[in-house]
């Protein structure tokens, strides 16, 4: 089923964007004993990232709809494994998870990144699990941040972040049905 792919820069309105039109699949869609899945990927780690939270659950009660949530700062693979076919589905976002993905383990001494093989094998766990999940009768909506108009850093992590980060977004744009980029609100529709 399709994958939409919705992409642009920090506050510019995608999440907005991408569960209103997760409601609207929702509404439209023909499945029986579907969910509306809103699978999220933050975790409070400070003050800004605690009320950013609590900013999108408001906006998802504001809607009056019935979002089943589900936690997945690292493990989206096992997200998806609770995912039913007819469910409509957002995940929100790649680049915090993918920011979870490089300091997982830090608390013991060794953050993935430092570890070899770490983050290949994140990464490829989490294409084979979005493959998997678009083999079912799912609608996904995949959320990320746009970070490629910056000149590259002097920082060798955060210029990998930003190059893994890139490859990502060109897979994923690759396996989907459709591709979005918000700036200031607006939407642009490349594929």
């Amino acid at each position: 089923m399709p994958l939409i792919f919705i992409t642009g820069g920090v506050r510019s309105g995608k999440s907005h964007f991408a569960e209103k039109e997760a409601v609207w699949h929702y509404q439209h869609n023909n499945f029986k004993e579907k969910r509306l899945v809103y699978i999220a990927s933050g975790v409070a780690m400070d003050a800004e990232m605690d009320k950013r939270i609590a900013r999108h659950k408001a906006d998802r009660q504001k809607q009056a709809m019935a979002w089943h949530t589900m936690e997945a700062p690292y493990r989206i693979e096992e997200a998806f494994k609770k995912v039913e076919d007819g469910d409509v589905v957002l995940w929100d976002c790649v680049t915090t998870w993918l920011t979870n993905a490089f300091y997982e383990g830090f608390d013991k001494g060794t953050p993935c990144v430092e570890t070899p093989g770490c983050l290949e094998q994140k990464l490829g766990m989490m294409k084979s699990a979005v493959q998997t999940l678009l083999d079912k009768k799912v609608t996904l909506f995949v959320v990320s941040n746009e970070l490629f108009d910056e000149p590259p850093y002097n920082n060798g992590e955060v210029e990998l972040y930003r190059q893994l980060l890139g490859q990502l977004h060109q897979w994923f744009v690759s396996v989907a049905y459709e591709a979005y980029e918000i700036n200031y609100g607006i939407v642009k529709k490349w594929k």
